[in-house]
């Protein structure tokens, strides 16, 4: 295991200390009990927690360096490192997969909305109510009917008549709840701005 202070970390790495601070200050540094660097379990972790969308930047900076050469002031004979050891307090720290899904949920959300400002999407809860009280209205406009064509109907001795008459009441009614419902599910699918 390779220990170095900040400063020795951040010459080997290309790094200005005040970068190397702010890997501290964010807890992307693995510190050793006497303050030193762990070369290897910090390499892992900054690999880990790197944002995938800077890696063109990160790429363009190791360029510029090895234009400028800082590399060659890196230690070039330094041992290779070893391979990172398992430290149970960095699992579940991977900020690609926590990065890809927050982009796919909030891609997500943005086509509901999308789909909701096109009238393509509703609410459940609206679309649940206004069907709850569409039915509650023709059960009532229903079962009004026979208080309001009873008498009428019970004078008719014609088959033919009463059936005429009938089917003209049930029609009115199923015409009425269509033109209230219609009404209520257009505003439960769209309420007033």
């Amino acid at each position: 295991m390779i220990e170095l202070s900040k400063s020795e970390f951040a010459a080997h790495k290309g790094w200005s200390k005040p970068y190397v601070s702010k890997l501290a200050k964010q807890g992307r540094l693995v510190m050793t009990a006497d303050g030193k660097v762990d070369v290897a379990a910090t390499e892992a972790l900054l690999q880990r927690t790197a944002d995938p969308s800077k890696a063109a930047v990160a790429e363009r900076h190791q360029r510029e360096r090895v234009e400028r050469g800082v590399t060659a002031h890196l230690a070039p004979a330094a041992p290779p490192l070893d391979p990172p050891p398992d430290r149970p307090e960095d699992e579940g720290i991977d900020f690609q997969k926590a990065r890809a899904r927050r982009e796919h949920y909030l891609a997500r959300l943005a086509e509901n909305e999308a789909r909701k400002s096109d009238g393509e999407l509703v609410e459940r809860e609206a679309v649940e109510n206004a069907a709850f009280a569409t039915g509650r209205l023709l059960r009532d406009l229903l079962l009004g009917l026979p208080k309001q064509i009873g008498a009428e109907l019970a004078a008719i001795s014609d088959p033919w008549e009463l059936e005429r008459r009938l089917t003209a009441g049930l029609r009115r009614v199923l015409e009425d709840a269509n033109r209230l419902s219609a009404a209520d599910l257009e505003h439960a699918i769209k309420p007033p701005s």
